[in-house]
């Protein structure tokens, strides 16, 4: 049984590292973010229209693993852990351009999920070539609009704050608590 399990929040604050130490630590896999992989060959200039392009790969990305990990006919349940979801590319719409695309606001009425995970903003900031806000006013205004996001929907959801041992403990436990139990 596939258990869906997403970690979102502003850029630089552990999310990939996060994903990654979640699915060695369950033995499970984890879908990277496709918009990562999407500027590094297109460049960093995006307009509001590839957005909409980044949302549908992001989503075709995450249904490849969600197959993937299916295929090994799963008899107990067992987490995918996803880096990025609509909520992200919502806030990233909104926040840049303004508005967002209606297929956008579409997929998150449509896609379920098991477990949000929330990233805060307590990271040193990490810089790298795509990465925009390096403020800590930018982050924490986009770490509040997830929060509000998370505060308004169903689906259960942890914050995940602290050093590195420390986010990953409260993680595994949320994951434990939420998914496996």
């Amino acid at each position: 049984m596939l258990k869906k399990v997403v970690i979102i929040g502003p850029e630089s604050t552990g999310k990939s590292t996060l994903c990654s130490q979640l699915a060695t630590h369950f033995n499970s896999q984890w879908c990277p973010e496709y918009a990562r992989q999407y500027l590094l060959e297109n460049g960093k200039e995006y307009s509001f229209e590839d957005l909409l392009g980044i949302a549908k790969g992001q989503l075709e990305l995450e249904d490849t693993y969600s197959r993937d990990l299916k295929a090994h006919r799963l008899e107990k349940p067992t987490p995918l852990f996803i880096d990025t979801d609509m909520y992200v590319m919502k806030v990233w719409c909104e926040f840049v351009f303004g508005k967002c695309h209606p297929f956008i606001l579409e997929q998150i009425v449509e896609r379920k999920y098991d477990l949000y995970l929330l990233c805060n903003t307590d990271l040193p900031w990490v810089e790298d070539e795509l990465r925009e806000y390096p403020d800590l006013e930018s982050r924490q205004r986009l770490f509040h609009m997830y929060k509000d996001i998370l505060v308004n929907q169903s689906t259960p959801w942890v914050e995940i704050g602290g050093r590195s041992e420390e986010r990953l403990a409260t993680a595994i436990a949320a994951v434990q608590e939420y998914v496996l139990a």
